[in-house]
């Protein structure tokens, strides 16, 4: 009779005729609703033309029914006012970079004011975005300026780039000839190092040959001013007697130096007579200083002819019997 009675659930349900009647049919299914294009002011107080797409679904039957009037309708307005709402909160620019949090903050809104209705928003999707022609053509202009701006900064990078290449270039270079005239410089101390030390060395040879051929003339010079000393000594009066004491201390002294060098000793027959010793090597003077010059006269007297023979045949002796020992 005009009351709310119940909600008929899918299936058979039985009316009483006059006195049941269904009043509101209600779809569970997800709805489908175009919103209609609206203007909106941005936060830039730019003037936009916007539509969208609602999706929704109704939850409680009996508050779509009784709760509001025409709930499409109801949930169209609010889609468009809050649409209109949060435009105003956002600029061109982030209009377009956030569409997604756009649609997010709608839904919210419209759940929110829905609750009530037993209607619930699913998604919401902005479809169109209309600018101004105006604004569109200082858009396009950015976008031309941005793009003239983002080539120059890549030209720029570029030649960045090939200023760099081009200094590490130099540097390369420059450090490869440093090093090339790093080796070339030791090379060259090394080579002018090892003439200077062969020159040195040749010089020191030099200088060293000098010396000794020096040394060797200066012996030869005092051993020759010696023997003529010795020769004019023995010219004078008592000479042999000097001879004979010179020879018997070396005799003495190469007696006392015997089996130190070496272990082959050669010994005369008699090694202890002194006299003897110095007697024959008296004789044997006598020879050589008596001996004829070239050219001179062959005339020896024949004792001093038998003094050289026996004193050669005693030589002979003394020699055989070291030999035999």
């Amino acid at each position: 009779m005009g009351r709310f009675h119940r909600i008929l659930e899918p299936g058979l349900n039985i009316l009483i005729p006059v006195l049941d009647r269904i009043r509101y049919v209600q779809s569970l299914k997800e709805i489908v609703i175009n919103v209609p294009e609206q203007s909106a002011v941005t936060l830039d107080n730019v003037t936009l033309q916007i539509d969208g797409v609602l999706y929704l679904r109704i939850m409680d039957p009996y508050k779509a029914s009784y709760g509001v009037e025409d709930p499409e309708y109801a949930v169209t307005q609010l889609a468009q006012t809050t649409m209109r709402s949060e435009l105003g909160k956002l600029s061109l620019d982030k209009v377009f970079r956030e569409r997604e949090s756009l649609n997010a903050s709608i839904v919210d809104a419209i759940n929110q004011a829905a609750d009530c209705w037993g209607i619930r928003c699913l998604r919401y999707e902005i479809k169109d975005i209309h600018v101004p022609p105006r604004v569109k053509e200082s858009m396009q202009m950015q976008s031309r300026r941005f793009v003239w701006v983002s080539l120059g900064l890549l030209i720029g990078l570029v030649a960045g780039f090939q200023v760099e290449a081009e200094r590490r270039k130099r540097a390369t270079v420059l450090e490869s000839e440093g090093t090339r005239e790093s080796a070339i410089n030791v090379a060259e101390g090394k080579k002018q190092a090892q003439i200077l030390a062969s020159e040195a060395e040749k010089a020191e040879q030099i200088n060293q040959a000098a010396g000794e051929a020096s040394a060797v003339l200066a012996k030869a010079k005092a051993k020759a001013e010696a023997i003529r000393i010795l020769a004019a000594a023995l010219t004078q009066h008592n000479g042999d007697a000097a001879a004979s004491l010179t020879v018997a201390e070396q005799y003495v002294s190469a007696f006392s130096k015997l089996a130190k060098d070496s272990n082959t000793i050669l010994l005369p027959s008699n090694p202890g007579d002194v006299t003897s010793m110095v007697a024959q090597a008296m004789g044997v003077y006598g020879a050589l200083t008596k001996a004829p010059a070239p050219g001179a006269p062959h005339s020896v007297s024949s004792g001093s002819s038998r003094d050289v023979q026996s004193t050669d045949a005693s030589l002979d002796e003394e020699l055989d019997r070291v030999k035999l020992s």
